[in-house]
């Protein structure tokens, strides 16, 4: 079994609904030996997000699959002080305790900075939460809907013009990109570790990684800058800076930025040749003073032609654009299959998506099934030194599941 660059590591997972825990996830496919801290029962919360209401429905539990991969499980109620007791025997001997609970939920369970870092001085204790740590709302929970999408005018700014309504996200769109920034700052506290060999408190929350991913323009708007009208489709300034439809219902996006060389061979891989010297279209300036005629010319021309005609035609041209994915093409994106985009998980034929990075010489593990809940407690307590007749009192007071 490949170890990975993170082998040794010992992470706690004390967190759920997902940046945090994808952080965590991150780490383990590295080689990191992540424990996951989850309630006696029904354990995480989030293993039940399939089954609410608007989610796809099946047989496997694709967000645990997602989120677990990896990890072993031990369940703590840590309402009480022996799951506490254990919990902090654990961290002494950890090198990242992970956790997006509310603080005031923290102080409650005994999961606080302030808790924790006497009991190991090198610990990283990694914290993430809705709107930061200071201020009126750092008590505040949130969601990537509400504290990265909506709080960050992401929204606002991605819908199609000022007369639709704004635009919703989907399931952890922002999570996901918020736990890889989770990670870095894991990532870069481990290296201050080893400079310092102390460890130290870290955060990251979704109300600051929402108006980073928004940055452009909210730095445009920090700068004063003036903002023009929000154009729908139809009335974009840059006819090839645009989406258009197929014949068969699919879109690509034109992103031809270097115009005034692409345009015409655009124009001749569309088999209207003759745009190349229509007066209207001659110029740069031309394109975009009259964008919206070209626009509808293009419309008529790409309504001509399935996506994956126009692809073959498009492609080698040296011409940038791409196609608007849907779900159904990803399973059998040979792009992302060559790439490790998607790696099945061991023992299995089901695939799984990667995290978005790779180190020359650092080989991930091949992703494991996650566990059922509480499924190595008994392991995890063996290994921090407690004996069969300890493990069975700490379940007999239900403090262990």
């Amino acid at each position: 079994m490949e170890k990975g660059i993170f082998a040794g590591l010992k992470v706690l997972d004390c967190a759920s609904f997902i940046a945090a825990p994808a952080a965590a996830t991150v780490l383990s496919d590295f080689g990191a030996d992540v424990i996951k801290i989850e309630p006696p029962g029904a354990g995480d919360p989030y293993r039940n997000l399939p089954n609410l209401p608007g989610y796809p429905s099946g047989e496997h539990n694709f967000a645990w699959l997602l989120e677990a991969r990896n990890k072993k499980s031990i369940a703590l109620d840590l309402s009480k002080p022996e799951a506490q007791a254990v919990l902090y025997r654990l961290v002494a001997e950890a090198d990242v305790f992970i956790t997006n609970m509310p603080p005031p939920v923290r102080a409650k369970l005994g999961i606080t900075y302030d808790h924790l870092a006497h009991l190991n001085d090198r610990l990283i204790y990694a914290s993430f939460t809705g709107y930061g740590e200071k201020g009126e709302e750092a008590n505040k929970p949130g969601f990537d809907s509400n504290a990265y999408w909506a709080r960050s005018g992401l929204m606002d700014l991605v819908r199609a013009d000022t007369d639709t309504t704004p635009a919703r996200s989907v399931a952890g769109m922002g999570d996901h990109p918020c736990a890889m920034a989770f990670y870095g700052a894991i990532v870069t506290a481990l290296y201050q570790r080893e400079k310092t060999g102390k460890g130290s408190h870290v955060a990251s929350n979704l109300m600051a990684n929402g108006v980073w991913a928004a940055s452009v323009l909210a730095q445009a708007k920090l700068c004063g800058s003036k903002f023009g009208e929000r154009r729908p489709r139809e009335r974009a300034l840059n006819a090839v800076a645009n989406h258009y439809q197929c014949k068969d219902g699919r879109w690509l996006i034109l992103s031809l930025l270097n115009e005034e060389k692409q345009f015409p061979t655009l124009a001749k891989c569309l088999g209207r040749e003759d745009l190349i010297n229509d007066p209207r279209f001659v110029t740069k300036a031309d394109r975009h003073a009259r964008s919206v005629e070209l626009i509808k010319i293009l419309d008529e021309t790409f309504a001509t032609k399935d996506l994956a005609e126009w692809r073959k035609i498009l492609d080698g041209n040296g011409l940038v654009f791409g196609v608007v994915a849907i779900l159904d093409d990803i399973p059998n994106d040979k792009q992302m299959l060559d790439n490790d985009v998607l790696v099945p998980f061991e023992n299995d034929t089901m695939l799984t998506i990667n995290s978005p990075i790779w180190i020359d010489g650092a080989r991930k593990v091949q992703p494991r099934k996650p566990p059922a809940v509480g499924e190595h407690s008994d392991e995890i307590l063996r290994g921090a030194g407690y004996d069969e007749a300890a493990i069975m009192a700490l379940r007999s007071s239900g403090a262990v599941g």
